[in-house]
């Protein structure tokens, strides 16, 4: 949706336009604003977050049928916060201009690289988790000077509505303001001019997205997904295994883009990791049909979805097993029933659909591995994914890991939390995405860093002006052509 020569628009994209339009002008007149402006509006961020986290909470909980309050405090509403107080504390360095080194040749000169708001960004925030995905990088946006336009995903309006009236008490339309419509707005929106557009969402999504941005050239962060897998090496406990992986499955009923998807299990001991996922998955929700604790998929068409997944893995020969009881399935789970434990699965292969896309959702295979490089070559062979889950204790099996295969992020003895590291990066790599927006990063991601070269009334820059051929010039390609 280019501003030169546009197509006729629709009702619709006039007012989208008009929206990025009020937001354009009001940064041309205000382009930097001030520390103490930013670290204000930040507080008052987070503020606002405080005072509406229970109407939040309640209305993500409308929106998905059921979800756990305490998951959502501790997935959606603590890490924004956490990181609003990061950059409270970290912004007025992050700010600074750094000092670069001139070089000889261009001496007597300074050099520096100031850190300018880029002007109005759009974020693309999916269904899974609507309050952090959106109010995460809109706290980074705004503490790099930024104005923001979000557009909220279709799934999610009682959350939706919920953000509104927080976001109204902080900011106004020409320094955010949200945007809600399905794939049809989702598209005009990824074709305005932004100046940078965050989108987080799946693969297939996000190359529409670049595709849309391209004709603007407008730069874009991805955070994409994948299939995150989790390799077991055999001198790690299998107990311990489970209790570090099975919180990041079990969070939101596995619908996050940092999910475990498949383990890679060491041969002849799938039988010991099923036992221990069961008993660990019993104590975490004792009375799993009742339990407040555990979310559910988010919609039939989710559920459908997931059917779909377990109907063709379990046609083609894959074996279920339900980690709320010791008795096997009498039947496969339908899309109307939404609470799903996790379901375990054995004897799966490449051709099933379930090991060829990302899950996201509470189904887990066990892919068998006999030496160490066997699962390694399994991951190589595969798209790169958004995390690596290692569980081992041992150095050189780590190194060997890290040092042979590549991922958005990894953890080693754990999952998911290193989402959580403010100080970190956090990001994709090929098809899980690109660019970052946590920490340092992702203030920089949302900045155009400008060089600025100046010099003062000594000019030696005439030493390389034409006519060429003088002695000095001789002597200067003669010191450094070297």
């Amino acid at each position: 949706m280019s501003l030169v020569n546009p197509e006729p628009l629709t009702v619709e994209n006039q007012q989208l336009l008009q929206k990025f339009t009020v937001q354009r002008q009001a940064f041309s007149a205000a382009p930097m604003p001030s520390l103490g402006e930013r670290k204000a509006k930040l507080k008052a961020l987070k503020q606002a977050l405080l005072k509406h986290q229970q109407a939040l909470t309640d209305a993500l909980s409308r929106d998905y049928g059921h979800r756990s309050t305490d998951d959502s405090l501790i997935s959606d509403i603590l890490p924004v916060v956490t990181q609003i107080n990061y950059s409270l504390r970290h912004l007025k360095r992050w700010m600074k201009p750094s000092r670069r080194h001139a070089g000889l040749l261009l001496a007597p000169a300074s050099v520096r690289v100031e850190y300018q708001p880029k002007g109005v960004v759009g974020i693309i925030v999916p269904w899974n988790f609507p309050i952090m995905l959106s109010l995460s990088p809109l706290a980074t946006v705004i503490a790099a000077g930024n104005r923001a336009m979000l557009k909220l995903s279709e799934f999610t309006p009682h959350t939706n509505a919920a953000l509104r009236t927080l976001l109204a008490e902080v900011f106004d339309g020409s320094e955010v303001c949200v945007i809600e419509g399905e794939a049809e707005i989702a598209a005009s929106f990824s074709a305005l001019p932004f100046d940078h557009l965050l989108f987080t969402g799946s693969t297939q999504v996000g190359r529409h997205v670049m595709r849309a941005a391209a004709d603007n050239l407008t730069p874009v962060t991805l955070e994409l997904g994948g299939k995150s897998p989790v390799l077991i090496a055999r001198d790690m406990p299998m107990e311990t295994a489970v209790e570090r992986l099975i919180y990041g499955k079990c969070l939101n009923a596995g619908q996050i883009c940092v999910a475990p998807d498949y383990i890679l299990c060491p041969s002849g001991k799938e039988a010991e990791f099923i036992s221990a996922y069961r008993r660990r998955f019993q104590q975490f929700y004792p009375d799993f049909a009742n339990t407040p604790d555990y979310g559910q998929i988010l919609n039939e068409r989710q559920a459908a979805r997931l059917v779909a997944l377990l109907e063709d893995a379990t046609a083609k020969g894959a074996q279920v097993f339900a980690a709320d009881r010791e008795q096997p399935l009498s039947k496969l789970p339908s899309a109307e029933q939404r609470k799903w434990p996790t379901l375990l699965l054995t004897k799966v292969s490449d051709d099933m659909k379930l090991m060829q896309e990302e899950i996201f959702g509470p189904l887990l295979p066990l892919v068998s591995y006999q030496e160490l490089g066997q699962a390694l070559d399994y991951i190589k062979a595969r798209p790169r994914p958004l995390a690596l889950y290692l569980m081992s204790f041992d150095k050189e099996v780590q190194q060997q890991v890290l040092s042979q295969t590549h991922s958005g992020g990894v953890c080693i003895n754990e999952t998911v939390f290193h989402v959580a590291a403010d100080d970190a990066p956090f990001g994709g790599i090929g098809p899980s995405g690109m660019g970052h927006y946590h920490g340092q990063e992702g203030f920089r991601t949302f900045s155009h860093a400008r060089t600025v070269l100046s010099r003062g009334r000594l000019n030696t820059g005439k030493l390389v002006h034409p006519p060429y051929g003088k002695g000095i010039q001789k002597l200067l390609l003669k010191v450094f052509l070297r």
